[in-house]
C-alpha cells in the first residue's frame, strides 16, 4: 500500500524533527547530531521504534533521557506508542557526531 508507506515515512521525519529538539544535558547538542540516535522505525500502526545509545554506559541521565525521547516522541499526534531501546553495539565516538555538531563543539 503505497499511501501508507508515504505516511509512515512522513512520521518519521517528523519524529527525526522531535529528536532534533532534546538535547543531552552535558553537551549543547542535540541527540540526533550527537549521533545517540542509530535507527527509527515507523509500522503502519504509528508505533515507533528507537534505536539509540548513550555517550557511556555511566551516563548520569541513562534513565531519564529514553523516557523523554518515548515521551516527546508520543507527543506527536498520529504516533500510537514509542519504544527506545538503548544499546552500546557499537559504542558511541565523536565520529558518530554530525558535521554540524563537530563544528559546534569546535571539534573540526
Amino acid at each position: 500500500m503505497q499511501e501508507g508507506k508515504i505516511n509512515t515515512d512522513l512520521i518519521g521525519e517528523k519524529v527525526v524533527s522531535v529528536l532534533k529538539t532534546i538535547y543531552d544535558p552535558e553537551i549543547p547538542v542535540d541527540i540526533y547530531e550527537l549521533g545517540l540516535i542509530y535507527d527509527v522505525f515507523v509500522n503502519e500502526d504509528y508505533d515507533v521504534k528507537i534505536i539509540m545509545t548513550l555517550t557511556s554506559p555511566n551516563c548520569p541521565v541513562a534513565e531519564s533521557l529514553p523516557k523523554e525521547v518515548e515521551e516527546k516522541v508520543e507527543s506527536i499526534k498520529t504516533i500510537k506508542s514509542a519504544k527506545v531501546e538503548i544499546t552500546f553495539d557499537p559504542p558511541w565516538s565523536k565520529d558518530l557526531m554530525s558535521e554540524e555538531a563537530k563544528l559546534e563543539l569546535g571539534l573540526l
